[in-house]
């Protein structure tokens, strides 16, 4: 079920704000993602798409989180604007994005980031920085002269909301939330108490 038009408006009329406004990193977000024994983790990430489908994410699929989502298909957002004193709240399952959408946004990325995807095992023990940076040289001359192919273990997850809640700070204290859910095929709105 898509994202009702509401909270695309609000969430993008948030977003411009936080641009406007200067916000360092806008499109910053902190992920929780789980094992199927409860075990949670949280790390900051960048928002790479937002649409009626859903909140779009890359990472390393062997990564930590990777292999959680694997584990446990459904992660958490929080996504703060400091600078303008708001909050989004997000929940729901997890799915990967196609293997057109990995390429075309691999393709469209930095090519120091297209070798570090190479070079990077994600969460895994590095013995020194040296052996990054030698890893980096060998890829870097691996792909000279040429395109540098996405990595198989490389793509993107779509976080498809079923709780969407926007927080509206104030100095009172006296915040603003409201809390999108979907319930039964059909999103409903609610306004909570601070």
């Amino acid at each position: 079920m898509n994202i009702p038009s509401e909270v695309i408006s609000r969430f993008e009329a948030a977003m411009q704000a936080a641009q406007l406004a200067h916000e360092p990193e806008p499109t910053a977000m902190s992920l929780a993602t789980s094992t199927t024994d409860g075990k949670i983790s949280v790390r900051t990430m960048l928002r790479k798409d937002f649409d009626a489908k859903g909140f779009v994410f890359y990472t390393n699929t062997q990564s930590i989180k990777g292999l959680q989502i694997a584990q446990h298909p459904h992660a958490a957002l929080c996504i703060l604007w400091k600078a303008i004193f708001r909050q989004v709240l997000v929940e729901g399952k997890v799915e990967s994005v196609t293997e057109a959408e990995a390429d075309t946004y691999f393709a469209s990325r930095p090519r120091d980031s297209q070798i570090g995807a190479w070079a990077s095992a994600q969460s895994e023990v590095l013995d020194s920085r040296e052996v990054l940076e030698r890893r980096v040289r060998d890829f870097e001359q691996k792909f000279i002269g040429k395109d540098v192919p996405r990595p198989p273990y490389w793509s993107g997850y779509r976080l498809v909301p079923d709780m969407i809640e926007f927080w509206y700070g104030q100095k009172s204290r006296l915040h603003d939330r409201f809390r999108f859910t979907l319930r039964d095929g059909e999103w409903l709105r609610k306004r909570l108490y601070p």
